[in-house]
């Protein structure tokens, strides 16, 4: 994993914002990603980090989950792969977390994934 992306991890545990258990279980899910051969990288996916890591965290701690609007379903209408990555991680996620992430976090996550898998030809029309 790309060094500033594991920094990002380590200052959210470090800090205490999150659970040693859950930072391990990002870790593993960005290296999953890497595996894929997706590019990994504290641009690519540090956004996608951070609100996995805090998702998860409101989850564990009873937290209610971040609402989603139809705007961001219907953005997801094009990216069904990520949505399905999505998907997968929250089983994954409720599975070894316990932590069992609603719809609405489901889509939030989905966006993130989208740029990963769009690769960075979207990343820049993003910026």
């Amino acid at each position: 994993m790309e060094a500033r992306l594991a920094r990002r991890i380590r200052l959210f545990c470090d800090s205490g914002q999150v659970r040693p258990e859950v930072a391990a279980f990002v870790a593993a899910e960005l290296v999953a990603l890497s595996g894929e051969g997706r590019q990994v990288t504290e641009d690519s996916a540090g956004m996608l980090t951070s609100h996995l890591l805090m998702a998860l965290t409101r989850l564990l701690d009873g937290a209610p989950a971040a609402e989603c609007g139809a705007a961001v379903a219907a953005e997801l209408a094009d990216h069904p792969e990520a949505l399905a990555s999505a998907r997968a991680v929250a089983v994954r996620a409720g599975r070894e977390l316990g932590a069992r992430l609603p719809d609405s976090e489901i889509h939030f996550l989905a966006l993130h994934l989208a740029v990963l898998h769009a690769g960075p030809s979207l990343r820049r029309d993003a910026s």
